[in-house]
């Protein structure tokens, strides 16, 4: 009955799903080729290196799943390197990201859900094992990968605060869409307790943790910093902030700051990483009105240096970590608005001191290990985000001993994948979708 009930909401809607994405797909670029990938036809020289290998299906919707999952895949092509890895992603920039991820064999973008088209996508792929990233439910994906006897994992699951009353008020829909998983990977303790009062069945759901605390622990040496110091251009001796992954209302907030702390000390230098790159001309608009001069990173290569007191606006993918690497104090985004806040481990990784907003509903567990670890402060507005900024850029020796606390936070939190490959592992052995 949920199924016929889906199935006609789908057919309902499918005029406007497919003339929104044929807009995107003409309005953003995006090859007719891959419009054609959403209906589930992959061309058949595309599919040659997975061609009859049984590979891995990874589904991850967008660029914070496809970041997320990067300790996945490492781990599971160290262990089982016959395996090829198929990386799906629903979004432009996700596939952007997934493209440069060594271990995918063949990227696509994932089919609508409709019956015919995931049928098939997986008629053609024809994996071994489905792997769904964090809580990417589509129930014909699901129930036509049962019917091929294809086991499909959800890993690195969660349930947010906001989202978990209305799974639970539609827990009659949910229910069995969750039976079709023959394992739940949940964060936390609370999330397992809430993937099982949805309907998720208990003997099949465990906690293996946060795979966002299995980025690599990465410091450069002082050649890598003068290569990547060159890449970007930046101003030699000056301290960097960087804002990264910032939404509309944010941009403006951190700009003020900076533009006053650059009037009271020389020798700062601003990188602003909105969020979603197709802001850059919003957001560079806003800062040409306040006299600000900024290079874009795509213009890069044929502007003039930028000096410092300018900024540097990144309208590219991919580059975030190299920039947190960079940076002397760092705000993640997401959290002055109420967004839910962004993974504030990427930069404690690279061992910089960060700062970040009251929104961090989505990243609560993250959030209270940085406080507790003294590896980030938490501010409450515009005037506390200044103040702090303030405060650790004429403290060297706190930046510097956050950042080693950092460091040490996440070589501490570490091991989320190998606990997710033991449940994995069992499948592939096993091959059976019960």
């Amino acid at each position: 009955m949920v199924f016929l009930v889906y199935d006609i909401l789908l057919l309902l809607l499918s005029p406007a799903i497919i003339a929104h994405h044929a807009w995107r797909t003409v309005s953003r670029g995006r090859s007719f080729a891959g419009f054609g990938e959403r209906f589930g036809f992959i061309a058949p020289e595309r599919l040659i290196p997975v061609a009859g290998k049984r590979p891995v299906w990874v589904h991850a919707v967008s660029v914070g799943e496809t970041m997320a999952v990067k300790p996945l895949l490492r781990e599971l092509k160290h262990r089982y390197p016959e395996r090829p890895v198929v990386l799906s992603t629903v979004t432009e920039t996700g596939r952007s990201i997934a493209e440069k991820i060594a271990e995918a064999d063949l990227v696509v973008y994932f089919p609508f859900d409709f019956g015919f088209a995931v049928s098939r996508a997986l008629r053609l792929v024809s994996p071994s094992l489905v792997i769904v990233v964090e809580t990417e439910i589509w129930p014909n994906f699901l129930r036509y990968a049962r019917r091929r006897s294809i086991p499909a994992v959800m890993v690195n699951g969660r349930i947010s605060d906001r989202s978990f009353p209305r799974y639970l008020r539609f827990s009659w829909f949910f229910a069995p869409l969750l039976a079709k998983l023959s394992a739940l990977c949940m964060q936390s303790e609370e999330d397992a307790r809430r993937i099982v009062a949805i309907g998720g069945p208990a003997q099949r759901v465990f906690v293996t943790r946060n795979l966002k605390y299995d980025l690599p622990v990465r410091t450069l040496s002082p050649a890598e910093r003068e290569e990547l110091h060159q890449r970007y251009r930046l101003p030699p001796d000056t301290l960097v902030i960087t804002a990264g992954s910032t939404h509309a209302g944010e941009e403006e907030v951190v700009v003020d700051s900076y533009a006053r702390l650059a009037r009271e000390r020389s020798g700062l230098f601003l990188v602003l990483v909105p969020r979603h790159p197709e802001r850059a001309a919003e957001v560079g608009t806003m800062l040409q009105g306040k006299g600000i001069p900024h290079v874009r990173r795509s213009a890069l290569d044929g502007a003039p240096e930028p000096a410092a007191g300018g900024v540097l606006l990144v309208d590219t993918v991919g580059e975030l970590m190299n920039l947190y690497a960079l940076s002397d104090l760092v705000f993640v985004g997401g959290s002055l608005v109420p967004v839910g806040g962004h993974n504030l481990l990427e930069p404690a990784s690279v061992g910089a001191p960060v700062l970040f907003g009251p929104h961090m509903h989505n990243f609560r567990e993250i959030t209270a290990l940085v406080l507790a670890a003294n590896a980030g402060e938490q501010v409450e507005d515009r005037a506390g985000l200044e103040d702090a900024l303030r405060r650790l850029l004429n403290d060297e020796p706190r930046r510097l001993a956050m950042g080693e606390r950092g460091i040490r936070l996440m070589t501490e939190q570490g091991g989320a994948a190998a606990r997710h490959l033991e449940i994995i592992g069992r499948l592939l052995v096993t091959g059976s979708a019960e």
